[in-house]
C-alpha cells in the first residue's frame, strides 16, 4: 500500500473512532439539550443550549433547587427545578415556599411586579391539596418551572420518578453572551 493510501486509511480510522467516542460520551457522560418553551424563564430562556451531566448520577446526587432534565414521556424531556425531595413536606403560602415548615427564599423566580399580574405567581397550596399526600414519596421528586404562571410542572402532572431523571444541568453554552456554568 502506498504511503498516501496508508495515511488516508489512518485518517479515516481516526475519524470513525472519534465519531464513536463522541457518541459514547453523549450517551453515557453528557448530553446536549435545547430549552423549549418559557417555563424556566428568567433562569433559562427558550432556545438556550445546555450541557447535562449524566455520568455517575443517582438519586443521592439530587439536591433542592437543582435544575434537572427528565423524561416526561417517551418523546419529551423536560427541564425543571427540584423543589421537593423524598420525605419533604411542601407548602406554598401566599406565594412563599416552605419546605418542612421552614421558609425558603426563592431568588431565582420572577418578582410578581416584573410579571405585571399583581398576584403571587405560585399561589397557595400543599402537597395534600394537590396530590393527596403530605410528603414527597420515596423515589419521587416535586419539580416546578421558574416561570410559575407559564409552567406545566408537578402541580399538573404529579411527581417525577427519580429513575426518569436524565441528569443535572451544569452549563448553558448558548447563546455565548449568557454562558453560565454554576447551576
Amino acid at each position: 500500500m502506498s504511503p498516501r493510501r496508508k495515511g488516508l486509511l489512518y485518517w479515516c480510522i481516526g475519524f470513525v473512532c472519534g465519531i464513536v467516542l463522541l457518541v459514547q460520551v453523549q450517551n453515557h457522560l453528557y448530553s446536549n439539550y435545547r430549552v423549549e418553551g418559557k417555563s424556566m424563564t428568567p433562569t433559562l430562556e427558550e432556545g438556550n443550549r445546555l450541557i447535562v451531566t449524566k455520568a455517575g448520577f443517582d438519586e443521592r446526587d439530587i439536591e433542592h433547587f437543582d435544575i434537572i432534565v427528565f423524561h416526561k414521556n417517551k418523546r419529551e424531556d423536560y427541564v425543571k427545578r427540584v423543589i421537593g425531595l423524598p420525605g419533604d413536606e411542601i407548602t406554598y403560602r401566599n406565594g412563599f415556599l416552605y419546605i418542612n415548615e421552614q421558609y425558603i427564599e426563592e431568588l431565582y423566580i420572577r418578582d410578581e411586579a416584573d410579571l405585571g399580574t399583581g398576584s403571587a405567581q405560585t399561589g397557595s397550596f400543599t402537597l395534600k391539596s394537590l396530590m393527596g399526600v403530605d410528603k414527597v414519596p420515596e423515589g419521587m421528586l416535586f419539580v416546578l418551572g421558574d416561570n410559575r404562571d407559564k409552567s406545566y410542572d408537578s402541580r399538573h402532572f404529579g411527581f417525577v420518578p427519580v429513575d426518569e431523571v436524565v441528569g443535572k444541568v451544569n452549563m448553558r453554552y448558548w447563546p455565548l453572551t449568557e454562558w453560565q456554568a454554576d447551576f
